[in-house]
């Protein structure tokens, strides 16, 4: 494949549009985190009621932050694309084999030998779940595993936007595998942590991906289709997109705040096992990803294709993952604290891999004409 020796330039051209806030969002990122924590220690009644308000072990403050992250990227979706999907189901197809035949083992293979075997020495102790005593080794493992099986059906549209993907594709990817989830969560989580007793909240599920996908969907359709109608394209390319573009970031950074006042306790009491449990679970990101993305490469999909499909399958959709955890092992169970880890690492993994994905956008065929996302930072990402 011929590659533009000017085509490595143009991501960084691009990185030059962002704002002083986009630029250092993962300084950002950090310190959300942090203020998270400290919230939490500070303030923990405060955090105990928040987290106490939800619906089917579904956080609605988290819903709501989740909402006014997903509208923006919703509402900039040309759906026409998202019909054209349909017709080229290559990067479906990858995400569905990555996300249900490779990622849940590669999981178990990453836990069990960091976990269970290599670090197994550093972490002693067992805890009481259902009145028996279970070691913290498989307490974790559990949880990575619920991660695991547990591919992103939100948060991967904030990063295909990040990323410059086809926000049409991406959708049709984060529907497909929604509905996966839904009929391949629980017989898979029942299999791989060899419980037969394994109950899957199904109620948690469907709830979080219609409060998560469903909701700010239906409200981008809506809203599009009604400026489009009453104000036109230029308007709403000119001025309500102008005004709406910080609102994603915005709300990723709150929904950060929030999760960890929530489970920052479960965390400053762990420091070295975090540590610990974080080490297969970055392994494991940046290995799914790397399989995802060379496939795509192989397969020869365009970088706006490519990108999102290896983002879905690097992801975890960690909103059911600790919602699951919580409800079959307990809230301060070691399988629920391994799921936190994962919210502790994956956003600044993510926003590194997004990162990569648009330095090596020259690998990919590029085809600007589908890109779906109309955004003044992407000018001189074509060119």
């Amino acid at each position: 494949m011929s590659i533009n020796p000017q085509a490595n330039k143009a991501p960084m051209q691009a990185g030059s549009n962002l704002s002083f806030f986009e630029r250092y969002l993962t300084v950002w990122v950090f310190l959300c985190i942090f203020i998270g924590i400290v919230l939490g220690r500070l303030f923990p009644g405060i955090a105990v009621t928040l987290d106490s308000i939800s619906v089917y072990q579904v956080s609605i403050p988290i819903a709501m932050c989740l909402f006014f992250m997903m509208y923006p990227i919703m509402v900039k979706i040309d759906f026409t694309q998202a019909a054209n999907a349909i017709r080229a189901p290559k990067p479906v197809l990858l995400t569905l084999v990555v996300n249900w035949l490779i990622k849940p083992f590669t999981m178990v293979v990453f836990a069990q030998f960091f976990l269970g075997w290599l670090f197994c020495p550093l972490i002693t102790g067992t805890e009481l779940i259902r009145g028996s005593e279970v070691a913290l080794t498989n307490s974790y493992i559990a949880g990575t595993i619920l991660l695991g099986i547990a591919p992103c059906t939100a948060m991967v549209l904030l990063w295909g936007y990040l990323s410059y993907g086809n926000q049409g594709h991406t959708l049709v990817m984060v529907s497909v595998n929604s509905l996966t989830m839904l009929f391949l969560y629980a017989p898979l989580g029942r299999w791989l942590l060899a419980a037969n007793d394994l109950t899957v909240p199904w109620q948690t599920i469907v709830f979080s991906v219609l409060i998560y996908v469903g909701l700010p969907l239906l409200a981008g359709m809506y809203s599009r289709y009604w400026i489009f109608k009453h104000k036109g394209r230029e308007w709403f390319e000119k001025r309500f997109l102008k005004y709406l573009s910080p609102v994603a970031i915005s709300a990723l950074l709150i929904t950060l705040v929030l999760l960890f006042a929530f489970k920052g306790e479960l965390i400053v009491n762990n420091p070295l096992h975090i540590l610990l449990i974080a080490v297969p679970l970055f392994i494991q990101t940046n290995f799914i990803f790397l399989i995802s993305y060379v496939a795509a490469l192989k397969l020869n999909l365009s970088y706006e294709d490519a990108a999102p499909a290896a983002l879905i399958g690097a992801s975890n959709h960690f909103e059911v993952a600790i919602a699951t955890a919580v409800m079959l092992f307990g809230l301060n169970s070691g399988a629920a604290l391994a799921t936190v880890v994962g919210v502790l690492i994956e956003v600044p993994v993510m926003l590194m891999l997004v990162e990569f994905c648009k330095r090596t956008a020259a690998w990919f065929p590029r085809e600007p004409e589908k890109a779906t996302l109309r955004d003044p930072r992407c000018i001189n990402y074509w060119e």
